[in-house]
């Protein structure tokens, strides 16, 4: 798999600063998403567990310079070491080349800033799913087949 850029934006959850992580391809096509109580490194390798059992591993993974993504992606690393593969993930470190998610947040902070916060982590999730759904949509990730978007949207979320 090439390039994968990975990074987390904040969203309010009963008052409190949640952390939805996003990973996307060089691209920009969305990849996978995960809201999370906490930005440390069990979150950010359960993150990486999520985001890889869903699209394979990548050859090169781009973050910030987020302490909790470089812990993960270093048990990642250790993890492929303990199975026997000979290549690890090349990480890179850097504000620069992050650029590309940071401008995808401005869609979810767009639609979620007007709503301050959210009652619980459960609707959060279930609210945010739908917005990345229709925002993976509007990219043009899925299968253009003569479906309006509300019935690819229809047909993902049932």
């Amino acid at each position: 798999m090439p390039c994968q850029v990975r990074d987390e934006t904040y969203v309010k959850v009963k008052g409190k600063w949640t952390y939805l992580y996003r990973a996307i391809d060089k691209k920009g096509k969305t990849l996978d998403f995960m809201l999370s109580e906490r930005r440390d490194e069990v979150a950010a390798t359960a993150f990486f567990v999520k985001a890889i059992g869903n699209n394979g591993w990548p050859d090169k993974v781009v973050i910030d310079k987020s302490g909790s993504n470089t812990a993960g992606l270093f048990n990642m690393n250790c993890l492929l070491v303990m199975c026997g593969w000979c290549w690890l993930i090349t990480v890179r470190r850097t504000k620069n080349l992050n650029n590309i998610i940071e401008q995808d947040h401005r869609f979810i902070k767009k639609l979620t800033r007007p709503m301050q916060t959210f009652k619980s982590l459960k609707s959060a999730s279930a609210t945010l799913a739908g917005i990345e759904v229709a925002h993976m949509i509007r990219k043009g990730q899925f299968d253009q087949s003569e479906q309006s978007g509300f019935a690819q949207f229809a047909a993902l979320a049932g």
